[in-house]
Protein backbone atom coordinates (compact mmCIF):
# COMPACT_ATOMS: atom_id res chain seq x y z
CA UNK A 1 0.00 0.00 0.00
CA UNK A 2 0.91 3.44 -0.28
CA UNK A 3 3.31 4.46 2.09
CA UNK A 4 4.72 8.16 2.11
CA UNK A 5 7.80 7.28 4.44
CA UNK A 6 9.07 5.02 2.23
CA UNK A 7 10.60 4.50 -1.49
CA UNK A 8 7.90 3.81 -4.26
CA UNK A 9 7.73 0.42 -5.62
CA UNK A 10 6.36 -0.73 -8.72
CA UNK A 11 4.59 -3.94 -10.08
CA UNK A 12 3.91 -4.08 -14.23
CA UNK A 13 1.29 -6.37 -15.67
CA UNK A 14 0.56 -7.16 -18.84
CA UNK A 15 -1.56 -10.16 -20.45
CA UNK A 16 -0.93 -11.84 -23.61
CA UNK A 17 -4.48 -12.63 -25.80
CA UNK A 18 -6.98 -9.73 -26.34
CA UNK A 19 -5.12 -6.77 -24.56
CA UNK A 20 -1.67 -7.17 -26.64
CA UNK A 21 -2.15 -6.37 -30.40
CA UNK A 22 1.37 -7.47 -32.00
CA UNK A 23 2.63 -8.17 -28.48
CA UNK A 24 3.84 -5.08 -27.94
CA UNK A 25 2.57 -5.11 -23.97
CA UNK A 26 3.93 -8.26 -23.19
CA UNK A 27 6.97 -7.98 -24.56
CA UNK A 28 7.87 -5.43 -22.24
CA UNK A 29 7.89 -7.68 -19.35
CA UNK A 30 9.97 -10.21 -21.96
CA UNK A 31 12.19 -7.26 -22.28
CA UNK A 32 12.51 -6.51 -18.89
CA UNK A 33 13.63 -9.69 -17.72
CA UNK A 34 15.93 -9.99 -20.45
CA UNK A 35 17.98 -6.97 -19.07
CA UNK A 36 18.05 -7.26 -15.65
CA UNK A 37 18.59 -9.87 -13.15
CA UNK A 38 15.34 -11.62 -11.58
CA UNK A 39 13.75 -14.66 -9.69
CA UNK A 40 10.07 -16.18 -9.76
CA UNK A 41 8.56 -14.92 -6.76
CA UNK A 42 5.22 -16.51 -7.15
CA UNK A 43 2.79 -18.45 -10.03
CA UNK A 44 -1.16 -17.93 -9.96
CA UNK A 45 -1.63 -21.48 -11.09
CA UNK A 46 -4.31 -22.83 -14.10
CA UNK A 47 -6.92 -24.68 -12.76
CA UNK A 48 -9.13 -21.87 -11.37
CA UNK A 49 -8.80 -19.21 -13.95
CA UNK A 50 -8.28 -20.74 -17.40
CA UNK A 51 -10.44 -22.70 -20.07
CA UNK A 52 -7.93 -25.15 -21.32
CA UNK A 53 -10.06 -24.67 -25.00
CA UNK A 54 -9.26 -21.76 -25.12
CA UNK A 55 -5.80 -21.11 -23.13
CA UNK A 56 -4.10 -24.69 -24.72
CA UNK A 57 -1.33 -26.37 -22.87
CA UNK A 58 1.89 -26.43 -24.76
CA UNK A 59 3.72 -29.39 -25.29
CA UNK A 60 7.57 -29.27 -24.99
CA UNK A 61 10.89 -31.69 -24.62
CA UNK A 62 13.23 -30.62 -21.94
CA UNK A 63 16.46 -32.36 -21.63
CA UNK A 64 14.87 -35.40 -24.27
CA UNK A 65 11.60 -35.86 -22.21
CA UNK A 66 7.87 -34.47 -22.77
CA UNK A 67 6.53 -31.88 -20.21
CA UNK A 68 3.15 -29.77 -20.83
CA UNK A 69 3.15 -26.18 -20.08
CA UNK A 70 0.34 -25.25 -18.43
CA UNK A 71 -1.27 -21.61 -18.46
CA UNK A 72 -0.56 -19.53 -15.63
CA UNK A 73 0.33 -15.89 -14.67
CA UNK A 74 4.50 -15.80 -13.30
CA UNK A 75 5.32 -12.83 -10.86
CA UNK A 76 9.07 -11.92 -10.78
CA UNK A 77 11.37 -9.75 -8.65
CA UNK A 78 13.95 -7.67 -11.13
CA UNK A 79 16.65 -6.17 -9.11
CA UNK A 80 17.90 -2.40 -10.66
CA UNK A 81 21.24 -2.55 -8.45
CA UNK A 82 24.32 -2.08 -10.08
CA UNK A 83 22.51 -2.39 -13.68
CA UNK A 84 23.10 0.22 -16.63
CA UNK A 85 19.72 1.66 -15.96
CA UNK A 86 20.19 3.93 -12.80
CA UNK A 87 17.27 5.64 -10.52
CA UNK A 88 17.20 9.28 -11.66
CA UNK A 89 15.52 10.28 -8.25
CA UNK A 90 16.22 9.47 -4.92
CA UNK A 91 12.05 7.89 -4.92
CA UNK A 92 13.08 5.43 -7.51
CA UNK A 93 13.17 1.70 -6.08
CA UNK A 94 15.84 -0.73 -5.59
CA UNK A 95 13.25 -3.61 -6.94
CA UNK A 96 10.59 -3.78 -10.18
CA UNK A 97 7.86 -6.65 -10.10
CA UNK A 98 6.52 -7.98 -12.87
CA UNK A 99 3.69 -9.80 -14.11
CA UNK A 100 2.77 -12.09 -17.46
CA UNK A 101 0.89 -14.63 -18.33
CA UNK A 102 -2.46 -15.31 -20.43
CA UNK A 103 -5.68 -13.28 -20.14
CA UNK A 104 -7.66 -15.66 -17.42
CA UNK A 105 -10.76 -16.56 -18.73
CA UNK A 106 -12.83 -17.05 -15.12
CA UNK A 107 -13.29 -15.92 -12.14
CA UNK A 108 -11.26 -12.43 -12.42
CA UNK A 109 -12.47 -11.14 -9.26
CA UNK A 110 -10.38 -13.85 -7.83
CA UNK A 111 -7.69 -13.30 -9.96
CA UNK A 112 -7.22 -10.06 -8.97
CA UNK A 113 -7.56 -10.35 -5.70
CA UNK A 114 -4.24 -12.89 -6.18
CA UNK A 115 -2.31 -10.24 -7.55
CA UNK A 116 -3.15 -7.74 -4.67
CA UNK A 117 -2.43 -9.79 -2.61
CA UNK A 118 1.44 -10.34 -4.38
CA UNK A 119 1.42 -6.42 -4.81
CA UNK A 120 0.88 -6.14 -0.75
CA UNK A 121 3.41 -8.98 0.07
CA UNK A 122 5.89 -7.06 -2.12
CA UNK A 123 5.28 -3.73 -0.50
CA UNK A 124 4.10 -2.24 -3.87
CA UNK A 125 3.21 1.17 -3.92
CA UNK A 126 1.95 1.67 -7.54
CA UNK A 127 0.57 -0.67 -9.99
CA UNK A 128 1.01 -0.44 -13.73
CA UNK A 129 -0.54 -2.04 -16.09
CA UNK A 130 -0.13 -2.24 -20.12
CA UNK A 131 -2.28 -2.83 -23.12
CA UNK A 132 -1.71 -2.48 -26.72
CA UNK A 133 -4.89 -2.18 -29.36
CA UNK A 134 -5.24 -2.04 -33.16
CA UNK A 135 -5.58 1.60 -34.23
CA UNK A 136 -5.70 4.00 -37.07
CA UNK A 137 -2.13 5.07 -36.65
CA UNK A 138 0.74 5.20 -39.23
CA UNK A 139 4.21 3.98 -38.50
CA UNK A 140 5.86 7.43 -39.62
CA UNK A 141 4.95 9.12 -35.97
CA UNK A 142 5.62 8.15 -32.65
CA UNK A 143 2.93 5.57 -31.64
CA UNK A 144 0.69 7.10 -29.13
CA UNK A 145 -0.11 6.00 -25.57
CA UNK A 146 -2.72 6.64 -23.55
CA UNK A 147 -2.56 6.44 -19.49
CA UNK A 148 -5.58 6.55 -17.27
CA UNK A 149 -5.69 6.22 -13.77
CA UNK A 150 -8.10 3.40 -11.89
CA UNK A 151 -9.65 6.25 -10.04
CA UNK A 152 -13.64 7.05 -9.75
CA UNK A 153 -12.68 10.31 -11.37
CA UNK A 154 -13.45 9.89 -14.86
CA UNK A 155 -12.12 12.22 -17.89
CA UNK A 156 -14.74 14.12 -19.92
CA UNK A 157 -13.76 12.73 -23.45
CA UNK A 158 -13.91 8.82 -21.41
CA UNK A 159 -17.02 7.90 -21.59
CA UNK A 160 -16.55 4.07 -22.64
CA UNK A 161 -19.16 1.83 -20.83
CA UNK A 162 -18.73 -1.78 -22.97
CA UNK A 163 -16.38 -4.71 -22.75
CA UNK A 164 -12.88 -4.73 -20.96
CA UNK A 165 -10.13 -6.48 -20.41
CA UNK A 166 -8.30 -7.67 -17.36
CA UNK A 167 -6.14 -5.04 -17.79
CA UNK A 168 -8.61 -2.65 -16.93
CA UNK A 169 -10.03 -4.78 -14.17
CA UNK A 170 -6.83 -5.07 -12.26
CA UNK A 171 -6.13 -1.51 -12.56
CA UNK A 172 -9.78 -0.54 -11.34
CA UNK A 173 -8.98 -3.59 -8.57
CA UNK A 174 -6.05 -1.86 -8.04
CA UNK A 175 -7.44 1.11 -6.98
CA UNK A 176 -10.22 0.13 -4.65
CA UNK A 177 -7.16 -1.95 -2.57
CA UNK A 178 -5.35 1.81 -1.93
CA UNK A 179 -2.88 1.41 -4.48
CA UNK A 180 -1.62 4.12 -7.10
CA UNK A 181 -2.67 2.51 -10.28
CA UNK A 182 -2.17 3.58 -13.85
CA UNK A 183 -3.21 2.41 -17.35
CA UNK A 184 -0.87 2.29 -20.41
CA UNK A 185 -2.29 1.30 -23.75
CA UNK A 186 -0.39 1.78 -27.05
CA UNK A 187 -2.10 1.76 -30.38
CA UNK A 188 -0.24 -0.03 -33.09
CA UNK A 189 -0.87 0.08 -36.73
CA UNK A 190 -3.01 -2.99 -37.81
CA UNK A 191 -1.82 -2.85 -41.40
CA UNK A 192 1.71 -3.80 -40.36
CA UNK A 193 0.30 -6.84 -39.41
CA UNK A 194 0.44 -9.14 -36.39
CA UNK A 195 4.54 -9.96 -35.83
CA UNK A 196 5.98 -8.34 -32.76
CA UNK A 197 5.39 -4.22 -32.50
CA UNK A 198 8.71 -2.99 -31.16
CA UNK A 199 8.59 0.73 -31.99
CA UNK A 200 4.91 -0.30 -29.48
CA UNK A 201 7.22 -1.51 -26.77
CA UNK A 202 9.84 0.98 -27.10
CA UNK A 203 6.73 3.82 -26.19
CA UNK A 204 5.31 1.75 -23.06
CA UNK A 205 9.07 1.85 -21.82
CA UNK A 206 9.58 5.26 -22.16
CA UNK A 207 6.46 6.07 -20.34
CA UNK A 208 7.00 3.80 -17.72
CA UNK A 209 10.59 5.16 -17.26
CA UNK A 210 8.69 8.97 -17.46
CA UNK A 211 6.06 7.50 -14.68
CA UNK A 212 8.56 5.58 -12.58
CA UNK A 213 11.35 7.71 -12.70
CA UNK A 214 13.49 4.88 -13.54
CA UNK A 215 16.04 5.56 -16.48
CA UNK A 216 15.12 1.68 -18.01
CA UNK A 217 17.78 0.04 -20.39
CA UNK A 218 16.66 0.13 -23.70
CA UNK A 219 19.13 -2.19 -24.79
CA UNK A 220 18.77 -3.24 -28.09
CA UNK A 221 14.99 -1.97 -28.61
CA UNK A 222 15.28 1.11 -30.41
CA UNK A 223 17.39 -0.79 -33.13
CA UNK A 224 14.73 -3.07 -33.44
CA UNK A 225 11.88 -0.39 -33.69
CA UNK A 226 13.89 1.34 -36.57
CA UNK A 227 14.11 -1.98 -38.62
CA UNK A 228 10.20 -1.87 -37.74
CA UNK A 229 9.94 1.48 -38.86
CA UNK A 230 11.63 0.69 -42.54
CA UNK A 231 9.73 -2.75 -42.71
CA UNK A 232 6.64 0.02 -42.62
CA UNK A 233 8.39 2.11 -45.19
CA UNK A 234 9.14 -0.73 -47.57
CA UNK A 235 5.62 -1.89 -47.54
CA UNK A 236 4.46 1.86 -48.23
CA UNK A 237 6.97 1.76 -51.12
CA UNK A 238 5.34 -1.30 -52.93
CA UNK A 239 1.70 -0.20 -52.58
CA UNK A 240 0.12 2.96 -53.68
CA UNK A 241 -3.03 2.06 -51.73
CA UNK A 242 -1.28 1.44 -48.50
CA UNK A 243 0.49 4.71 -49.30
CA UNK A 244 -2.26 6.93 -49.67
CA UNK A 245 -3.91 5.14 -47.01
CA UNK A 246 -0.99 6.33 -44.51
CA UNK A 247 -0.68 9.51 -46.15
CA UNK A 248 -4.62 10.25 -44.98
CA UNK A 249 -3.58 8.96 -41.72
CA UNK A 250 -0.72 11.92 -41.58
CA UNK A 251 -2.53 14.46 -42.70
CA UNK A 252 -5.33 13.95 -40.14
CA UNK A 253 -3.12 13.61 -37.17
CA UNK A 254 -1.57 16.97 -38.43
CA UNK A 255 -5.52 18.33 -38.31
CA UNK A 256 -5.69 17.20 -34.64
CA UNK A 257 -2.14 18.86 -34.05
CA UNK A 258 -3.90 22.34 -34.71
CA UNK A 259 -6.07 21.85 -31.26
CA UNK A 260 -5.73 19.94 -28.20
CA UNK A 261 -4.85 16.03 -28.78
CA UNK A 262 -7.88 13.87 -28.13
CA UNK A 263 -7.19 10.93 -25.69
CA UNK A 264 -8.53 7.64 -27.82
CA UNK A 265 -11.55 6.42 -26.13
CA UNK A 266 -12.14 2.88 -26.63
CA UNK A 267 -15.36 3.02 -28.70
CA UNK A 268 -13.11 5.81 -30.81
CA UNK A 269 -10.61 3.02 -30.89
CA UNK A 270 -13.12 0.53 -31.68
CA UNK A 271 -14.43 2.28 -34.92
CA UNK A 272 -10.60 2.90 -35.75
CA UNK A 273 -10.16 -0.28 -35.87
CA UNK A 274 -13.28 -1.80 -37.80
CA UNK A 275 -12.29 1.07 -40.69
CA UNK A 276 -8.58 -0.19 -40.81
CA UNK A 277 -10.25 -3.95 -40.87
CA UNK A 278 -12.28 -2.93 -44.19
CA UNK A 279 -9.37 -1.18 -45.23
CA UNK A 280 -7.44 -4.69 -45.46
CA UNK A 281 -10.11 -6.50 -46.66
CA UNK A 282 -10.27 -4.52 -49.59
CA UNK A 283 -6.41 -5.79 -50.82
CA UNK A 284 -8.52 -8.87 -51.17
CA UNK A 285 -11.17 -7.20 -53.35
CA UNK A 286 -9.89 -4.86 -55.72
CA UNK A 287 -13.03 -4.21 -57.51
CA UNK A 288 -14.23 -2.62 -54.02
CA UNK A 289 -11.28 -0.17 -54.56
Amino acid sequence: MIDNGHPRRYMIAAFEGWNDASQAATNVVRHLLDVYPSREIGHICCDDYYDFQVSRPMMCVVQGRKQIIWPETTLYELTLDDQPAQAISTRAPQKLYVAMGPEPNLHWSDFCQRMMHFADECDVTDVITLGSMYSDVPHTRALPVFMSDGDDDVAEEDTYTGPVGIPTVLNISAAEEGFESHSLWVAVPQYMGHDDCDAGTLRLLEEISALTEIDIDEAELASKAERWRRHGDMLMATNDQLQDYIHHIERNIDTQEAGSTPSLSAPHAKRLVEETEEFLRSFDNPAAL
